[in-house]
């Protein structure tokens, strides 16, 4: 009995431990996703030829011969995203907003997956030589993109807004007013671009990149309480 007792100790901290790695492991793979998009996207967006991120959105770097670093962003970062949902699920279970923030995160890396396996038509010059916005005719492809694209969009605004509550009722004003700011950067940003406001393309990935990088300060919060 004496040499038992022990060895189950031991087992239920090494148990306990290996879930703990895991958990910061899947944490690891959020706080990185979001980084890591807006980083490919705007070196990108600054450096490639023809490219005016006030008149084409950053889908639109999927395009041309060196559109393969765009589509491979979204598929990885998109997974990345989908996968530090569960250690974000293992975080803040059992706390209000724990359980749908957690699922709308998922949703939204899965949409952005989705974003890159369809890609949006060349658009507005882009690449150079690709047709003006007002004569290029929409494909398939390109209407699944832009669904997805709202799929994303939404969740990640809802998602923000459920961490909102989710801090308020933990008591952290300053982290609940950034989860509502990130939140409604996007939905305005997202808001003009629709609405076809002057460099809505620009307001689009100002709200977009500030709510996933929330995402990933969320998400680095938790690795550290860990």
């Amino acid at each position: 009995m004496s040499t038992q007792a022990p060895t189950a100790t031991a087992t239920r901290s090494s148990s306990a431990s290996s879930s703990a790695a895991t958990t910061r492991a899947l944490l690891t793979c959020a706080v990185v996703a979001s980084p890591l998009w807006a980083a490919v996207s705007l070196t990108q967006a600054a450096t490639r030829q023809g490219f005016d991120i006030t008149h084409h959105p950053l889908s639109a770097l999927s395009n041309g011969s060196l559109g393969w670093l765009q589509i491979t962003n979204f598929l990885l970062a998109g997974a990345l995203l989908a996968l530090g949902a569960t250690g974000l699920r293992r975080v803040l279970g059992g706390t209000p907003g724990g359980t749908w923030a957690p699922r709308l995160v998922r949703i939204a890396g899965i949409g952005m997956i989705a974003a890159g396996a369809f890609v949006m038509d060349p658009i507005d010059g882009f690449p150079v030589g690709a047709p003006s916005a007002q004569t290029a005719a929409l494909t398939w492809h390109s209407y699944a993109h832009f669904a997805a694209g709202s799929v994303t969009f939404t969740s990640l605004i809802v998602a923000c807004y459920v961490l909102g509550r989710h801090f308020g009722r933990a008591g952290n004003r300053r982290y609940a007013i950034a989860s509502r700011a990130a939140g409604t950067a996007l939905l305005i940003g997202n808001g003009w671009a629709m609405a076809g406001g002057r460099a809505g393309t620009l307001t689009l990935a100002v709200g977009a990149v500030t709510a996933l990088l929330w995402i990933s300060v969320v998400a680095l919060r938790g690795r550290r309480g860990i």
